[in-house]
């Protein structure tokens, strides 16, 4: 039996991770056996760049602060070596920043996540992981309504050169009568 300063410790994390769980907006969990120290350091440098806590963290903690939050179902995920890419911003960055890497490395498998409160499989994650990014998306609107517009200018500005040329050529023909 473990003693009370450890047990105590342990609650701690379970805690800490509970609350962690509670404010995400979305968290993967991968398995991340077979990374070189290279690989991994790789990672944790694009996961910091990204604003994306990332860490290992034993199954058995994980666990009951899944079961805290009310995430049972990732009891089967929970399984082998475990690491969690954590978001408190951005829903889509983790998904997207795994996925990257467990394709540029072959070894780093995805294991299931959550997303604001719901808890997805692989295929979800990867599915999500292939959504264009917030500042496309946005890009893409902003083009779509801006199209229109310069045609509406275009075809103003032809009305209104059609209406000079015309007062023009008036004005020539009153002047060579005159």
């Amino acid at each position: 039996m473990p003693s009370e300063r450890i047990l105590n410790l342990k609650k701690e994390k379970v805690a800490h991770w509970s609350k962690k769980f509670k404010e995400a907006k979305s968290f993967v969990l991968a398995d991340y056996r077979g990374l070189t120290v290279e690989q991994d350091t790789k990672l944790r440098k694009a996961m910091r760049e990204a604003e994306i806590e990332y860490s290992v963290v034993k199954n058995s903690i994980a666990r009951f602060a899944a079961k805290e939050n009310g995430y049972d179902g990732l009891d089967e995920y929970l399984k082998g070596p475990t690491a969690i890419a954590l978001s408190m911003q951005d829903p889509v960055t983790p998904s997207k920043v795994l996925s990257k890497f467990a394709k540029e490395f072959g070894k780093l498998d995805i294991k299931a996540g959550v997303v604001e409160g719901k808890i997805l499989d692989i295929e979800s994650i990867k599915s999500i992981a292939n959504l264009p990014s917030k500042e496309e998306l946005v890009a893409k609107v902003v083009g779509g309504l801006s199209g229109p517009l310069y045609g509406i200018v275009n075809v103003l500005n032809a009305n209104i050169r059609g209406l000079v040329i015309a007062l023009n050529a008036i004005a020539e023909k009153k002047q060579a009568e005159a």
